[in-house]
């Protein structure tokens, strides 16, 4: 069951290089007595997430953030390498996103997220979604309902729900 308004987000650790090495980052770090935008995307380096969602964010985090939002987050299951690879060649910290990993999917199948797509090596990925949490909880979320588009989840979108 995917994860909705009112529902905490589940506990768990996320993963993001720090000097070339892993390191965790608690859910509950993250989002207690804080306000984050959260997104979520199939992978680093997609066709989409490349082009469209992950811009979208880095055109909003700005306005996100003056908009009261402590924290800008964008989630995949990659590795942290590959992660970081990504936020170098996209920009996205340097436009005030945090990007951190679900390595093996738990925290995606947690919050009832996950698909997968064998024949392009996709299993257990992060379906395209997001939402506003507040204090762990999720005030505001939006899943797209097509594949290849970002409509219901760019960062204007949620720019304009807050």
């Amino acid at each position: 069951m995917t994860i909705k308004v009112g529902e905490k987000l589940p506990g768990g650790v996320f993963m993001r290089l720090r000097e070339e090495v892993p390191e965790p980052v608690q859910v509950s770090a993250l989002t207690e007595g804080r306000k984050i935008a959260l997104f979520g995307l199939p992978g680093a380096f997609t066709a989409t997430c490349s082009s469209a969602h992950l811009p979208s964010f880095i055109r909003s985090a700005k306005a996100i953030m003056e908009n009261g939002v402590d924290e800008v987050v964008c989630m995949s299951v990659n590795d942290p390498w590959v992660m970081q690879a990504w936020d170098k060649d996209t920009g996205a910290s340097q436009a005030g996103i945090t990007m951190l990993t679900d390595p093996d999917g738990t925290l995606t199948k947690a919050m009832g997220l996950a698909f997968s797509a064998p024949p392009v090596g996709f299993i257990d990925r992060t379906r395209r979604f997001a939402a506003i949490v507040e204090d762990g909880v999720v005030t505001w979320i939006q899943e797209e309902e097509e594949r290849g588009v970002c409509n219901f989840t760019a960062g204007e979108t949620l720019l304009e729900a807050l």
